[in-house]
């Protein structure tokens, strides 16, 4: 069988992730490869650990991309941070948080659940509960912006309550960085890792990290070794340390690291600020079209993430069908529900570069016409004007 170039469809990704990505990311992408140790490069990846700091709001010295998908960037964290017997108080309100107890747990870790409704933001008292009955506590974790129900938590505030007891703060920002306030060092986050394909509009398979002073101590003063020789980052940072000499670790995905330092560029040219004011006026668009067509949210406007919009299925509609409709028909994907949410929501993403007026409109009249087609009980024909009277301002 004589197998031909590969050649995807041109989509609209309005998904929980990846999102669309930006044609000067992916014409960066299709640079020249040089070598990972070349002068040039090293140049680059200064640069980029300078728009990550930016983008993290951070001085910390020790922040890059781990080359892998955001799922490593959370092992980077926890495997460096967390040793045997170690007390890890861990939130969990989605599917993420629990990804973080199986993390602990592989470390060798002991994971105490702070348990909340999915759909909820984490609750600051009972994490304020769960340390004062594990004094022991030596860590805790969050997701900031939970990709599975669209819930923001008030990390800020978890930070404070987590130091307070002692303990380290890791977070996990993989939707937020870039969509939403983060503030690394104003909310004195200790370790944060995040993803790139998400409201940094790059493509997957690298993972934005960075560690305060008090993580890298903790990371000195371990009494065993990180068990991940890869994720080291005793090891990495003698490739991505400040030094002129760097020390060859693995060979760096060169040409995906053009992508995030024009992904950064991009941010940087709008602005953050700037960057998350628009996500937000996005998504109050978009609210309006789907409320005005009488569809639910699952999360309270004050625990809602702007980026990532779960919204409930009217009862009597096959979610799928509906789903393929939009993918086939109008090249536009939208996302399905995760664990406790599987067959209850859609996940409709509003980020990085796919975050723009005109994909709400067509996202809002495809939506009015798969389910017109699937009877369900909405309102027809009056998603898009409710949603441009928001756009206009």
């Amino acid at each position: 069988m004589a197998i031909k170039s590969f050649h995807p469809p041109q989509r609209i990704l309005m998904g929980p992730g990846p999102s669309d990505v930006s044609p000067r990311v992916l014409a960066a992408m299709a640079r020249p490869t040089i070598g990972h140790l070349d002068p040039v490069f090293v140049t680059m990846m200064d640069e980029m650990k300078a728009l990550l700091k930016y983008a993290f709001k951070t001085e910390n010295e020790l922040t890059m991309p781990v080359s892998a998908p955001g799922s490593a960037g959370m092992e980077t964290c926890f495997v460096n941070l967390v040793e045997p017997g170690d007390k890890v108080i861990v939130c969990q309100n989605g599917v993420f948080g629990g990804r973080m107890k199986e993390n602990v747990e592989r470390c060798g870790g002991i994971a105490v659940m702070v348990q909340d409704d999915w759909g909820r933001a984490v609750d600051p008292q009972k994490l304020e509960d769960a340390l004062k009955a594990n004094p022991d506590a030596r860590i805790v974790a969050f997701v900031h912006a939970e990709t599975s129900t669209g819930a923001l938590s008030d990390a800020k505030t978890l930070v404070e309550i987590a130091h307070q007891h002692n303990c380290l703060a890791i977070v996990d920002a993989v939707t937020s960085l870039g969509g939403s306030p983060l503030k690394v060092d104003e909310w004195m986050i200790d370790a944060i890792y995040s993803g790139t394909q998400k409201c940094l509009s790059c493509t997957p398979g690298l993972s934005p990290v960075s560690f305060s002073t008090r993580a890298l101590e903790k990371i000195k003063s371990r009494k065993s070794p990180v068990q991940s020789w890869f994720m080291d980052l005793n090891l990495v940072m003698g490739y991505w340390g400040g030094a002129a000499k760097r020390a060859y670790h693995h060979t760096a995905p060169i040409n995906s690291l053009y992508g995030l330092h024009e992904a950064l560029v991009i941010l940087q040219e709008e602005g953050l600020e700037n960057s998350w004011a628009r996500h937000q006026k996005n998504h109050l668009a978009l609210r309006a079209g789907l409320e005005a067509m009488g569809l639910n949210f699952v999360v309270p406007v004050k625990d809602r993430l702007p980026q990532l919009n779960a919204i409930s299925i009217p009862d009597g509609v096959d979610e799928v069908a509906v789903r393929n409709i939009l993918l086939n028909d109008y090249q536009l994907e939208i996302g399905a529900g995760l664990g406790a949410m599987a067959g209850k929501v859609w996940r409709i993403g509003l980020m990085g570069h796919a975050s723009n007026p005109r994909n709400i409109l067509v996202c809002l009249a495809a939506l009015d016409d798969a389910l017109g087609r699937a009877k369900a009980p909405v309102k027809r024909g009056v998603a898009v004007d409710a949603a441009q009277k928001v756009l206009a301002g």
